[in-house]
């Protein structure tokens, strides 16, 4: 009778799974198909008032991220918010998921536009949304267009608009969320070039709602910390060589804070 039990809660938690998962396809594609009547008047908006238009996108697209987070039934917890800084800043995170992405949108104070891979513009719909909100597309085998993006970037944040970048280069699969892949040293030139604080940001949790275990979606505890702002002028000349190391180097030690509060948690 117990084993027939135990297998029944763990059917039922196979469907609640798997609806997590359908509930969270039909919310996003059901955003991108009635959501364009919204991105024509964002167009008409754009013309007269530009910031109008992106701040509108802006909240529209944290309350669908919203919703779909709470949909897969996960909790996230912020750190150190107040360790933003007025004014447009470079976030530098790790990367695991896409999941980041929905985290990282949610819990920013202001504008901000999050650099994408350009493959992301054959997506229509989303590719437009993706615009709406200041996202950057980067060509990775097209040094001149790395160029441009990078001249793009430097020209929002000096308008007020902050960007956020994972220089990993690609999501990380590796299970021990202590194994960063390299920073490439390059990303961290939108910070040098527009003068701007990088704030260096340590996520944890999100490869637990779906990369780990595709096509299903399990609900997870996920943290997102802020750290001190990093002004690349006050480095030495070393550091400021090595930019893209010295904040890996600042991220891990965060994430290694989080596992020992994590560990600490089951003792």
């Amino acid at each position: 009778m117990y084993l027939l039990l135990f297998f029944y809660i763990l059917k039922l938690s196979e469907v609640t799974i798997m609806i997590r998962f359908l509930l969270v396809v039909l919310v996003l594609i059901g955003f991108l198909v009635f959501s364009i009547p919204l991105l024509l008047a964002g167009r008409l908006t754009a013309r007269k008032n530009p910031e109008k238009m992106q701040r509108d996108s802006l909240r529209v697209v944290q309350a669908v991220f919203r919703l779909i987070i709470r949909l897969t039934g996960t909790t996230v917890t912020v750190i150190g918010q107040e360790n933003i800084p007025a004014g447009a800043v470079l976030y530098v995170g790790n990367h695991c998921s896409y999941f980041d992405i929905l985290v990282g949108y949610t819990t920013v104070p202001d504008l901000t536009g999050f650099v994408a891979k350009k493959e992301m513009l054959r997506y229509p719909l989303l590719s437009d949304w993706m615009r709406n909100v200041n996202c950057l597309f980067l060509d990775r085998h097209n040094i001149k267009e790395g160029m441009k993006m990078i001249l793009t970037g430097v020209d929002k944040i000096k308008h007020g608009i902050s960007i956020w970048i994972f220089p990993e280069g690609t999501r990380n699969e590796n299970e021990d969320m202590l194994e960063l892949l390299p920073f490439k040293e390059g990303s961290l030139k939108l910070a040098e070039k527009a003068k701007c604080p990088v704030v260096p940001v340590a996520i944890t949790g999100t490869a637990e709602i779906f990369e780990n275990h595709l096509p299903f979606m399990k609900p997870s505890r996920v943290t997102i910390e802020y750290g001190r702002a990093i002004d690349l002028e006050q480095l030495t000349p070393q550091e400021k060589k090595r930019a893209g190391a010295y904040t890996r180097t600042i991220i891990m030690e965060m994430l290694k804070a989080e596992q020992a509060r994590r560990r600490s948690m089951w003792i």
